[in-house]
């Protein structure tokens, strides 16, 4: 008899779907901007949602709290300090209350943010960084150290900047990238950040060491010319997004030490917009968002041929101007969501967010989909990326309650990460010893009053810590998200009492029966 062999791949993402947001949990009425320029628009963090907007005499963009859906109030208070257009904004990786914007009036700009709703509009930026001839682009921050900020123009240049500085206007880079001969149309670091990869107009790929300015490696394949390119994480692969010869939309993928051929060339359809792609590295998922139709399409990257693995396609007849991406740190884990999008919709003046989940009947947290992930700590100063050190990102666990997964704490009193510590090993040792003493049937004499005295003081003290919370010395929860994360504490907490319930009532019946057998065999004799 021949064995059966499926011709699919085995894949724990291989149900993934797509969920839209309800139209309560959406951003209506929201200015999106006209501008043609090819880039996201849209910035997303756990606290807010950035949009590029129209503002009459210069460039603006909204800043909405994330929990604040539903329909805008068309007097929405701006940031709006450039006197050109915004072509790009990028919320710090490490202060979520920290942005960065780019204009036509060839700078960029660093806002603060306040923790409170805007009342007013923001017209004064923290740092403005004067150095780029003509209108700036595209800027990115470094993955693992701070304050550290890429930007590139129409000037063919990029320039690296170092924020860690007092002066409000920084006039002068560190350093500038001056290899590209034509304009850049897209920046992606590595996971340390110890290598650039450019894609250009002049269709070439280059990889470029960000410190020296050096050029690794260069493509110069002429049946693909490229958009938009990408680190793939550890994997030692970029991927590109582009057209081919007969203009069709295409993606292709390299190996990082040789760009001269492309390890897989895929051709997607023949529509005209723009291909922006997303990796996880955490999944090994690729996602392709299509610019004019409301496609996503999605992938898995394995490291063995064929290398890119076509799982599903998001449709939807709503056509996407522009995309933002939730962090990692941001998503409902409870409810096994691996990937936020937020559609911009400017026919409608919508934001679509739009979740993709790995459909799971269990309500535990699944550990095999949410690995240690980048935290919001840097692992770097920019001093010390600047002397050469390369780093890292910090990981974090998503389990709520194992650590708190926001940069800049609203409340710096709590730090409950010690407390946090404490209370689950005392947890811990509490559930061997109840084991211990569920297993012993006798033998067990009484201990002495001091100790009892000592075990009422543990007690106590465990029923004010609440899953790493003193209940009399920290305040409640202020915001939503802390109230979140509190009820994610409070349900892994019940989780784990079921848990000790019921290996309880297992050595309870363990212990019934071996008295009713001790009880048959005295009988008999």
């Amino acid at each position: 008899m021949m064995s059966w062999h499926p011709q699919y791949r085995s894949s724990k993402f291989r149900h993934v779907y797509g969920k839209p947001a309800s139209k309560e949990k959406c951003y209506d009425c929201v200015p999106i901007t006209c501008s043609v320029h090819d880039n996201h628009f849209c910035a997303v963090n756990p606290h807010f949602i950035a949009v590029v907007t129209e503002c009459a005499g210069g460039g603006a963009f909204l800043v909405i709290p994330i929990h604040q859906t539903g329909k805008l109030d068309p007097h929405y208070p701006r940031v709006c300090g450039h006197k050109g257009n915004v072509l790009d904004i990028k919320w710090s990786p490490f202060d979520d209350f920290v942005i960065a914007s780019c204009s036509e009036d060839a700078t960029v700009k660093i806002w603060d943010i306040p923790k409170h709703l805007l009342t007013r509009n923001i017209t004064s930026a923290r740092k403005e960084l004067l150095g780029h001839a003509r209108r700036v682009g595209l800027i990115e921050w470094h993955p693992t150290a701070s304050n550290i900020i890429f930007s590139t123009g129409y000037d063919y240049k990029i320039m690296i900047w170092n924020l860690d500085t007092k002066e409000p206007v920084i006039q002068n880079p560190v350093k500038t990238i001056s290899c590209h001969k034509d304009v850049i149309l897209s920046m992606s670091f590595n996971t340390d950040g110890s290598l650039l990869a450019t894609a250009c107009r002049d269709r070439k790929i280059r990889l470029v060491d960000p410190r020296s300015g050096a050029i690794l490696q260069e493509a110069s394949y002429k049946n693909h010319r490229v958009n938009k390119v990408l680190f793939l994480g550890n994997m030692k692969k970029l991927l590109s997004t582009g057209t081919s010869r007969w203009n069709n939309r295409q993606i292709a993928l390299w190996e990082q030490g040789d760009l001269s051929v492309p390890l897989v060339e895929e051709d997607l359809d023949g529509s005209s917009g723009l291909l922006f792609p997303f990796y996880d590295s955490d999944t090994h998922m690729l996602y392709v968002v299509s610019k004019g139709d409301g496609n996503i399409r999605y992938y898995e990257i394995s490291a063995e041929k064929p290398y890119l693995n076509y799982l599903m396609e998001y449709r939807s007849h709503l056509p996407q101007k522009g995309i933002g991406i939730m962090p990692k740190r941001g998503l409902d884990v409870s409810a096994c969501e691996i990937f936020r999008f937020y559609k911009l919709i400017p026919g409608r003046s919508l934001i679509e967010p739009v979740s993709m989940i790995v459909p799971r009947r269990s309500e535990s947290y699944q550990e095999d989909i949410y690995p240690m992930t980048a935290g919001a700590q840097p692992a770097l100063s920019a001093q010390e990326w600047l002397n050469g050190v390369n780093k890292g990102p910090v990981l974090v666990s998503l389990r709520p309650g194992s650590e708190i997964l926001n940069s800049l704490p609203q409340f710096p009193e709590k730090e409950p990460s010690p407390l946090s510590t404490e209370s689950n090993r005392y947890q811990g040792r509490t559930e061997r010893m109840a084991m211990k003493e569920i297993q012993k049937q006798s033998g067990i004499q009484e201990k002495r009053g001091q100790k009892k005295v000592e075990e009422r003081s543990q007690r106590d003290r465990q029923m004010q810590l609440s899953n790493g919370f003193d209940l009399f010395e920290c305040p409640p929860p202020k915001t939503e998200n802390e109230l979140l994360q509190m009820f994610y504490r409070q349900q892994e907490e019940i989780r784990r009492l079921r848990e000790l319930v019921n290996q309880r009532d297992v050595q309870v019946k363990q212990l019934e029966l071996e008295i009713k057998n001790i009880r048959m065999d005295s009988g008999r004799y």
